[in-house]
């Protein structure tokens, strides 16, 4: 099913104007910023909603839902380096809420692994492959060592722990 639904978004997406969606790969302005992990894309012809591929970032506050620490700062920095900026996406998939998962890079600087080696992510192990688990995981290793962003906390919690406790609440 994942797969289908996969081949039909790229379909849809190539009837739609993104240049090049055989190669999987767009560009586009970024037009807001809904946390530390995702972003809307202006591409011109449509406007997705893109989670930024093996990465997860501390949770914000939604409606009545609590934040975790942190999460407030990891959307600004996310914000800092996007927000109204023309981005390149590598498009590899489309998760379960129909968010397109990619890597964002503006030039040759990857966003992704950015965000984690500042410290305002951590590497998401389950989703992570070769080549880029190691590079991810290496950039966690050197943001837990240099204690920055979310790593000045004695014990942060996961986001996908923290988004478990909620829901088993």
């Amino acid at each position: 099913m994942r797969t289908f639904f996969f081949a039909a978004i790229l379909l849809l997406l190539a009837a739609t104007g993104y240049p090049a969606a055989a190669d999987y790969r767009t560009t586009g302005l970024v037009v807001r910023v809904t946390d530390g992990d995702t972003l809307v894309l202006n591409t011109g012809r449509t406007s997705p909603k893109v989670r930024l591929f093996g990465i997860d970032a501390p949770e914000t506050r939604h409606l009545a839902k609590a934040g975790q620490p942190f999460g407030t700062e990891a959307k600004r920095a996310l914000g800092e380096k996007v927000l109204g900026r023309r981005i390149t996406l590598e498009i590899l998939d489309v998760d379960k809420n129909r968010r397109i998962v990619g890597i964002v890079r503006i030039g040759r600087r990857d966003i992704n692994r950015e965000m984690i080696e500042e410290g305002w992510a951590w590497a998401y192990r389950r989703y992570l492959t070769p080549p880029l688990a190691a590079s991810y995981l290496g950039a966690e290793k050197d943001a837990r060592r240099a204690r920055r962003g979310l790593w000045q906390q004695e014990a942060p919690q996961a986001p996908w722990i923290f988004r478990l406790r909620q829901k088993l609440q």
